[in-house]
């Protein structure tokens, strides 16, 4: 019989292909080590390491290291699925948000969750779409709350709401840019916001990590425009608080707008024109996605649940 703790020991010391690091990074002695990887050649009967300088594996080891993760993968979901079985008082869920939407869609979420699931732990993987479908993959969490499309394989999604991304624009760089047709140029962008008109003005843009700067990278690239970016910035709060002061247009989530975490009231934007957009891609879904062949938990279960009735009430 395979020991899981020889396979945990072998899948290490296949990474680093150095037994010292590798006794190292499991905190236990070369000698032990060497042990583990022993016995579990003689169980399966096979060498599994070339004990050359540097170290290789040889081709059953490859094997085997490709499979072991796999394995591993499947004792962990197994050993879920058994706990949770068992007794639903307590447990994990791992939740993978970008740091915006966190701000605005866990504080609507969380908090009702925890009261009543309180030994459900929390954790919080926090990055951007790649970041997050790449975790949703990897099974580092069990659902991610994202944008559409996720760009994984054999993923549920589970629709929440509408998004738009909107473009805002400070009135002064309206009446500084166009001081002789301002009027004018304020009703044509009402009616339909050409990115051509604004060309010369000053934008202020999240990094190009960042979906919404994907999506505003396109639209001027269409239009064959170079826009006049004079600040590039992580956070899109950043971004916002900076075009509500006059500093520059920029572009955000519509549900956002709503949020209850911004760090200056609405009055702020009484000097600030928003504007919604033609371009198919600002027009999104929010969605929570989990991979369809992996072991659901209760406690995922509970949290879509949630999140569809907060959903369903906060867009009424």
């Amino acid at each position: 019989m395979i020991n899981f703790l020889n396979l945990e020991y072998f899948l290490v010391a296949s990474e680093e292909l150095n037994f010292t690091k590798a006794a190292k990074r499991l905190f236990i002695s070369q000698q032990s080590l060497s042990s583990h990887i022993s016995k579990l050649e003689l169980d399966l009967n096979v060498t599994l390491f070339n004990r050359t300088s540097p170290l290789t594996l040889t081709p059953e080891g490859k094997s085997l290291a490709k499979n072991t993760i796999k394995i591993l993968n499947l004792k962990k979901q197994s050993l879920k699925e058994l706990s949770d079985i068992k007794d639903f008082k307590r447990g994990d869920l791992y939740i993978g948000i970008s740091p915006t939407r966190g701000l605005s869609f866990l504080p609507e979420i969380l908090p009702d969750y925890s009261e009543k699931f309180p030994n459900i732990h929390l954790h919080l993987f926090e990055g951007n779409s790649k970041e997050l479908d790449l975790a949703l993959l990897n099974g580092d969490v069990d659902l991610i709350v994202a944008m559409l499309p996720f760009h994984v394989e054999n993923v549920e999604t589970i629709p929440l709401c509408n998004e738009e991304v909107l473009m805002i624009v400070p009135d002064s760089i309206l009446v500084k840019y166009f001081p002789n047709n301002y009027d004018k140029v304020k009703a044509q962008l009402e009616k339909d916001v050409d990115l051509a008109l604004l060309k010369d003005c000053p934008f202020l843009m999240f990094n190009t990590r960042h979906m919404v700067r994907l999506i505003a990278d396109e639209m001027f690239s269409k239009k064959q425009i170079k826009p006049n970016i004079i600040l590039e910035t992580d956070s899109i709060e950043t971004a916002l608080a900076l075009s509500v002061k006059g500093m520059g247009i920029t572009f955000y989530p519509k549900t956002l707008m709503s949020n209850k975490n911004l760090v200056f009231d609405k009055d702020s934007f009484a000097s600030t024109n928003i504007y919604h957009m033609r371009y198919n891609k600002t027009h999104r879904t929010l969605a929570i996605g989990y991979q369809k062949n992996r072991y659901i938990s209760q406690a995922v279960k509970e949290f879509i649940k949630l999140a569809k009735e907060k959903y369903e009430n906060l867009i009424q």
